[in-house]
Protein backbone atom coordinates (compact mmCIF):
# COMPACT_ATOMS: atom_id res chain seq x y z
CA UNK A 1 0.00 0.00 0.00
CA UNK A 2 1.12 3.48 -0.42
CA UNK A 3 0.16 6.84 1.31
CA UNK A 4 -0.31 10.19 -0.04
CA UNK A 5 0.87 13.03 2.69
CA UNK A 6 -0.54 16.43 1.91
CA UNK A 7 0.95 19.76 2.89
CA UNK A 8 0.27 22.66 3.34
CA UNK A 9 2.67 25.24 2.16
CA UNK A 10 3.13 29.80 3.26
CA UNK A 11 5.83 31.93 2.32
CA UNK A 12 8.91 30.79 3.17
CA UNK A 13 10.04 29.49 6.63
CA UNK A 14 13.61 29.92 7.92
CA UNK A 15 14.70 26.96 9.18
CA UNK A 16 17.89 26.87 12.30
CA UNK A 17 21.24 25.39 11.16
CA UNK A 18 22.48 22.46 12.48
CA UNK A 19 25.08 23.45 14.99
CA UNK A 20 28.48 21.33 13.96
CA UNK A 21 28.21 22.32 10.68
CA UNK A 22 30.72 24.97 9.35
CA UNK A 23 29.28 28.19 7.41
CA UNK A 24 32.02 29.66 5.30
CA UNK A 25 31.37 32.52 2.93
CA UNK A 26 31.32 31.19 -1.17
CA UNK A 27 29.59 34.43 -2.17
CA UNK A 28 30.64 35.93 -5.84
CA UNK A 29 29.61 38.83 -7.64
CA UNK A 30 28.56 38.00 -11.61
CA UNK A 31 31.38 39.17 -14.08
CA UNK A 32 31.58 39.46 -17.82
CA UNK A 33 34.13 36.72 -17.51
CA UNK A 34 31.44 34.55 -15.59
CA UNK A 35 28.25 35.98 -17.72
CA UNK A 36 28.24 37.62 -21.14
CA UNK A 37 28.26 41.21 -20.87
CA UNK A 38 24.78 41.50 -22.74
CA UNK A 39 23.40 38.72 -20.49
CA UNK A 40 24.49 41.21 -17.16
CA UNK A 41 22.12 43.63 -19.11
CA UNK A 42 19.08 41.39 -19.12
CA UNK A 43 19.93 41.10 -15.37
CA UNK A 44 19.09 44.45 -14.55
CA UNK A 45 16.20 44.32 -15.53
CA UNK A 46 15.45 41.76 -12.98
CA UNK A 47 13.86 43.07 -10.07
CA UNK A 48 13.53 39.40 -7.83
CA UNK A 49 16.20 39.86 -5.51
CA UNK A 50 16.54 36.31 -4.92
CA UNK A 51 17.26 35.81 -8.56
CA UNK A 52 20.20 38.52 -8.43
CA UNK A 53 21.80 36.94 -5.36
CA UNK A 54 21.53 33.35 -7.01
CA UNK A 55 23.31 35.10 -10.34
CA UNK A 56 25.51 36.64 -8.62
CA UNK A 57 26.93 33.67 -7.07
CA UNK A 58 26.79 31.60 -9.96
CA UNK A 59 30.77 30.02 -10.76
CA UNK A 60 32.13 28.56 -14.33
CA UNK A 61 34.39 25.38 -13.08
CA UNK A 62 36.05 23.56 -15.61
CA UNK A 63 34.52 19.78 -16.37
CA UNK A 64 36.45 17.47 -19.09
CA UNK A 65 33.90 15.39 -20.84
CA UNK A 66 34.85 11.45 -21.55
CA UNK A 67 32.89 10.73 -24.27
CA UNK A 68 33.53 13.97 -26.47
CA UNK A 69 37.11 15.37 -24.59
CA UNK A 70 35.38 18.47 -24.57
CA UNK A 71 36.24 20.72 -21.79
CA UNK A 72 33.16 22.48 -20.76
CA UNK A 73 33.35 25.61 -18.40
CA UNK A 74 30.43 24.49 -16.12
CA UNK A 75 27.23 26.89 -14.62
CA UNK A 76 26.99 26.28 -10.94
CA UNK A 77 25.84 27.28 -7.39
CA UNK A 78 28.41 26.34 -4.83
CA UNK A 79 28.06 25.65 -1.28
CA UNK A 80 27.94 28.18 1.34
CA UNK A 81 28.03 24.87 3.47
CA UNK A 82 30.18 22.28 4.18
CA UNK A 83 28.83 19.09 5.91
CA UNK A 84 30.52 15.50 6.41
CA UNK A 85 27.39 14.09 5.50
CA UNK A 86 26.18 13.40 1.70
CA UNK A 87 25.18 17.06 -0.40
CA UNK A 88 22.34 18.02 -2.29
CA UNK A 89 22.28 18.23 -5.42
CA UNK A 90 19.63 20.40 -7.50
CA UNK A 91 18.94 19.88 -10.83
CA UNK A 92 16.30 21.73 -13.23
CA UNK A 93 13.69 20.91 -15.66
CA UNK A 94 13.79 21.30 -19.47
CA UNK A 95 15.38 24.09 -21.33
CA UNK A 96 15.98 25.69 -18.07
CA UNK A 97 18.95 26.87 -15.25
CA UNK A 98 20.16 26.65 -11.61
CA UNK A 99 18.23 29.93 -11.26
CA UNK A 100 14.92 27.55 -10.37
CA UNK A 101 16.53 27.40 -7.15
CA UNK A 102 16.76 30.60 -6.27
CA UNK A 103 14.11 30.38 -3.48
CA UNK A 104 14.86 27.11 -2.31
CA UNK A 105 18.21 26.57 -2.44
CA UNK A 106 18.54 29.76 0.66
CA UNK A 107 16.31 27.76 2.83
CA UNK A 108 17.84 24.18 2.67
CA UNK A 109 21.05 26.00 3.32
CA UNK A 110 19.55 27.53 6.34
CA UNK A 111 18.79 23.93 7.13
CA UNK A 112 22.33 23.33 7.20
CA UNK A 113 22.87 21.11 3.97
CA UNK A 114 25.66 21.20 1.49
CA UNK A 115 23.65 22.33 -1.30
CA UNK A 116 24.93 22.55 -5.18
CA UNK A 117 22.76 24.06 -8.03
CA UNK A 118 24.17 22.39 -11.31
CA UNK A 119 23.50 23.62 -14.77
CA UNK A 120 22.48 20.29 -16.89
CA UNK A 121 24.68 20.29 -20.02
CA UNK A 122 23.06 22.12 -22.87
CA UNK A 123 20.87 24.45 -20.70
CA UNK A 124 21.38 26.82 -18.24
CA UNK A 125 24.52 29.53 -18.02
CA UNK A 126 27.68 26.82 -18.99
CA UNK A 127 30.26 27.84 -21.47
CA UNK A 128 29.64 25.87 -24.57
CA UNK A 129 31.62 28.02 -27.45
CA UNK A 130 32.81 24.49 -28.41
CA UNK A 131 29.67 22.73 -28.38
CA UNK A 132 29.71 19.15 -27.36
CA UNK A 133 27.26 16.89 -28.51
CA UNK A 134 24.11 17.32 -26.19
CA UNK A 135 22.36 14.15 -26.17
CA UNK A 136 21.73 11.98 -23.11
CA UNK A 137 24.87 10.11 -23.03
CA UNK A 138 26.89 13.59 -23.17
CA UNK A 139 24.94 14.99 -20.43
CA UNK A 140 25.14 11.66 -17.89
CA UNK A 141 28.88 12.34 -18.70
CA UNK A 142 29.09 15.72 -18.01
CA UNK A 143 26.95 15.12 -14.52
CA UNK A 144 29.12 12.42 -13.66
CA UNK A 145 32.73 13.76 -14.38
CA UNK A 146 31.09 16.86 -12.48
CA UNK A 147 30.53 15.03 -9.31
CA UNK A 148 34.13 12.30 -10.31
CA UNK A 149 36.08 15.90 -10.04
CA UNK A 150 33.82 18.32 -7.43
CA UNK A 151 31.33 16.51 -5.27
CA UNK A 152 33.58 13.14 -4.64
CA UNK A 153 30.55 11.86 -2.29
CA UNK A 154 27.41 10.19 -2.72
CA UNK A 155 24.55 12.85 -3.68
CA UNK A 156 21.28 13.21 -2.80
CA UNK A 157 20.01 14.01 -6.44
CA UNK A 158 17.51 16.42 -6.74
CA UNK A 159 15.30 16.22 -9.97
CA UNK A 160 12.34 18.23 -11.09
CA UNK A 161 10.27 17.83 -14.77
CA UNK A 162 12.89 16.22 -17.10
CA UNK A 163 15.59 16.68 -14.93
CA UNK A 164 13.70 13.73 -12.73
CA UNK A 165 14.41 11.48 -15.87
CA UNK A 166 17.71 12.86 -15.88
CA UNK A 167 18.35 11.94 -12.04
CA UNK A 168 16.97 8.71 -12.57
CA UNK A 169 19.09 7.88 -15.73
CA UNK A 170 22.38 9.40 -13.91
CA UNK A 171 20.98 7.05 -10.75
CA UNK A 172 21.14 3.67 -12.81
CA UNK A 173 24.53 4.28 -14.58
CA UNK A 174 26.18 5.48 -12.01
CA UNK A 175 24.49 3.87 -8.65
CA UNK A 176 28.14 4.99 -6.89
CA UNK A 177 27.27 8.65 -7.03
CA UNK A 178 23.63 8.76 -5.60
CA UNK A 179 22.51 7.96 -1.94
CA UNK A 180 18.85 9.13 -2.38
CA UNK A 181 16.60 10.54 -4.96
CA UNK A 182 14.00 13.36 -4.88
CA UNK A 183 11.83 13.83 -7.83
CA UNK A 184 9.25 16.81 -8.45
CA UNK A 185 6.42 16.42 -10.84
CA UNK A 186 8.71 13.91 -12.47
CA UNK A 187 8.35 13.49 -16.15
CA UNK A 188 9.76 10.31 -16.77
CA UNK A 189 6.96 8.39 -19.03
CA UNK A 190 7.59 10.72 -21.89
CA UNK A 191 9.24 8.42 -25.13
CA UNK A 192 11.87 10.42 -25.49
CA UNK A 193 11.43 13.77 -28.23
CA UNK A 194 9.07 11.64 -30.12
CA UNK A 195 8.27 12.58 -33.46
CA UNK A 196 10.59 15.90 -32.83
CA UNK A 197 13.60 13.91 -32.91
CA UNK A 198 12.55 13.09 -36.84
CA UNK A 199 11.85 16.94 -37.99
CA UNK A 200 14.14 17.97 -40.73
CA UNK A 201 17.47 20.07 -38.89
CA UNK A 202 15.98 23.32 -40.45
CA UNK A 203 12.43 22.64 -39.27
CA UNK A 204 13.76 21.80 -35.73
CA UNK A 205 16.21 24.83 -35.42
CA UNK A 206 12.76 27.45 -36.27
CA UNK A 207 10.50 25.01 -33.56
CA UNK A 208 13.29 25.58 -31.30
CA UNK A 209 13.61 29.06 -31.79
CA UNK A 210 10.09 29.51 -30.57
CA UNK A 211 10.86 28.60 -27.24
CA UNK A 212 12.44 31.77 -26.59
CA UNK A 213 9.26 33.77 -27.76
CA UNK A 214 8.05 35.97 -25.33
CA UNK A 215 4.59 35.40 -25.53
CA UNK A 216 5.04 31.52 -25.83
CA UNK A 217 7.65 31.61 -22.59
CA UNK A 218 4.66 33.61 -20.88
CA UNK A 219 2.01 31.13 -21.92
CA UNK A 220 4.62 28.12 -20.60
CA UNK A 221 5.28 30.07 -17.16
CA UNK A 222 1.49 30.83 -16.67
CA UNK A 223 0.84 26.80 -17.41
CA UNK A 224 3.03 26.26 -14.72
CA UNK A 225 2.22 27.90 -11.63
CA UNK A 226 -1.43 28.18 -9.90
CA UNK A 227 -3.26 31.80 -10.07
CA UNK A 228 0.18 33.69 -10.66
CA UNK A 229 -0.44 37.95 -10.63
CA UNK A 230 0.20 39.25 -14.02
CA UNK A 231 3.38 41.11 -12.55
CA UNK A 232 4.78 38.04 -11.24
CA UNK A 233 4.12 35.87 -14.33
CA UNK A 234 6.02 38.63 -16.61
CA UNK A 235 9.24 38.76 -14.03
CA UNK A 236 9.41 35.26 -13.73
CA UNK A 237 9.39 34.54 -17.68
CA UNK A 238 11.99 36.65 -17.97
CA UNK A 239 14.19 34.85 -15.54
CA UNK A 240 13.14 31.97 -17.09
CA UNK A 241 14.29 32.99 -20.55
CA UNK A 242 17.77 34.08 -19.54
CA UNK A 243 20.17 31.24 -20.75
CA UNK A 244 18.07 30.94 -24.10
CA UNK A 245 19.67 34.40 -25.04
CA UNK A 246 23.28 32.76 -25.06
CA UNK A 247 24.45 32.26 -28.46
CA UNK A 248 24.81 28.31 -28.21
CA UNK A 249 21.57 27.83 -27.20
CA UNK A 250 19.25 26.86 -29.64
CA UNK A 251 22.04 24.24 -31.29
CA UNK A 252 22.47 22.33 -28.13
CA UNK A 253 18.41 22.24 -27.55
CA UNK A 254 17.93 21.12 -31.12
CA UNK A 255 20.78 18.63 -30.99
CA UNK A 256 19.19 17.20 -28.12
CA UNK A 257 15.77 17.07 -29.40
CA UNK A 258 17.03 15.28 -32.34
CA UNK A 259 19.34 12.87 -30.59
CA UNK A 260 15.39 11.67 -28.97
CA UNK A 261 15.75 12.93 -25.55
CA UNK A 262 15.15 11.20 -22.03
CA UNK A 263 13.26 7.62 -22.67
CA UNK A 264 13.47 6.04 -19.02
CA UNK A 265 10.04 4.70 -18.59
CA UNK A 266 11.38 0.95 -18.90
CA UNK A 267 14.27 1.26 -16.31
CA UNK A 268 12.36 3.04 -13.51
CA UNK A 269 11.99 -0.60 -11.68
CA UNK A 270 15.92 -0.66 -11.65
CA UNK A 271 16.25 2.13 -9.44
CA UNK A 272 16.81 0.63 -5.64
CA UNK A 273 17.32 4.31 -4.30
CA UNK A 274 15.29 5.93 -1.05
CA UNK A 275 13.21 7.98 -2.68
CA UNK A 276 10.79 11.05 -2.34
CA UNK A 277 8.45 12.13 -4.77
CA UNK A 278 6.57 15.46 -4.61
CA UNK A 279 4.37 16.89 -6.61
CA UNK A 280 1.93 19.43 -7.05
CA UNK A 281 -1.76 19.02 -6.49
CA UNK A 282 -2.44 21.66 -10.01
CA UNK A 283 0.31 20.26 -11.70
CA UNK A 284 -1.16 21.36 -15.65
CA UNK A 285 1.66 19.90 -17.12
CA UNK A 286 1.98 16.64 -16.06
CA UNK A 287 -0.76 14.66 -15.00
CA UNK A 288 -0.35 14.20 -10.98
CA UNK A 289 -1.94 10.07 -11.56
CA UNK A 290 1.63 9.57 -12.87
CA UNK A 291 2.99 10.56 -9.27
CA UNK A 292 1.02 7.84 -7.95
CA UNK A 293 1.57 5.61 -10.72
CA UNK A 294 5.52 6.35 -10.29
CA UNK A 295 5.50 5.86 -6.44
CA UNK A 296 3.96 2.12 -7.45
CA UNK A 297 6.80 1.18 -9.48
CA UNK A 298 9.87 2.36 -7.39
CA UNK A 299 10.75 -0.49 -5.07
CA UNK A 300 11.64 2.24 -2.28
CA UNK A 301 9.41 5.54 -2.47
CA UNK A 302 7.64 7.68 -0.63
CA UNK A 303 5.15 10.46 -1.81
CA UNK A 304 4.20 13.95 -1.14
CA UNK A 305 1.41 16.15 -2.41
CA UNK A 306 1.85 19.94 -2.06
CA UNK A 307 -2.07 21.47 -2.34
CA UNK A 308 -2.63 24.39 -4.48
CA UNK A 309 0.39 23.91 -6.09
CA UNK A 310 1.56 23.97 -9.60
CA UNK A 311 4.07 22.07 -11.82
CA UNK A 312 7.15 23.90 -10.20
CA UNK A 313 6.66 23.96 -6.32
CA UNK A 314 10.29 25.05 -5.48
CA UNK A 315 9.42 28.11 -7.05
CA UNK A 316 5.80 28.53 -6.17
CA UNK A 317 5.76 26.87 -2.89
CA UNK A 318 9.74 26.83 -1.55
CA UNK A 319 8.90 26.34 2.17
CA UNK A 320 6.77 23.20 1.58
CA UNK A 321 9.97 21.61 -0.95
CA UNK A 322 12.38 22.27 1.86
CA UNK A 323 10.39 21.11 4.76
CA UNK A 324 9.37 17.92 2.76
CA UNK A 325 13.17 17.55 1.31
CA UNK A 326 14.83 18.18 5.35
CA UNK A 327 12.26 15.75 6.94
CA UNK A 328 13.11 12.73 4.17
CA UNK A 329 16.96 14.01 4.84
CA UNK A 330 16.93 14.87 8.27
CA UNK A 331 13.73 14.56 10.02
CA UNK A 332 15.27 15.77 13.18
CA UNK A 333 15.90 19.84 12.17
CA UNK A 334 13.58 22.28 13.50
CA UNK A 335 12.34 24.80 12.10
CA UNK A 336 12.15 28.28 12.82
CA UNK A 337 10.74 31.94 11.68
CA UNK A 338 11.65 32.77 8.55
CA UNK A 339 15.17 35.05 8.46
CA UNK A 340 14.95 36.52 5.37
CA UNK A 341 15.56 40.11 5.08
CA UNK A 342 12.46 42.20 5.70
CA UNK A 343 12.68 43.50 1.79
CA UNK A 344 13.26 40.11 0.15
CA UNK A 345 10.46 38.52 2.33
CA UNK A 346 8.35 41.31 1.45
CA UNK A 347 9.13 40.65 -2.24
CA UNK A 348 8.42 37.17 -2.12
CA UNK A 349 5.03 37.77 -0.11
CA UNK A 350 3.73 40.02 -2.82
CA UNK A 351 4.59 37.62 -6.10
CA UNK A 352 3.31 34.58 -4.77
Amino acid sequence: MFKITTITAAVPSGILPVSNRKTSRLFFGASPDVFPPFLLKEMEKIEDPFARKLVSRIEMLPVELSVSKNRIMTSCVKPTVHDEGNPLVLLHGFDSSCLEWRYTLPLLEQAGFETWAIDILGWGFSNLETLPLCNVESKRDHLYQFWKSYIKRPMLLVGPSLGAAAAIDFAINHPEAVDKLILINASVYAKGTGNLSKLPRSVAFAAVSLLKFLPLRFYATNLGFTDLPLATCLEWTQIARLHCLLPWWEEATVDFMSSGGYNVSSQIDQVLNRTLIIYGENDRIVDTRLAVRLQCELSNAIIRQIPDCGHVPHVEKPDAVARLITDFVSPKIHYARPSFPEQEENILTSQL
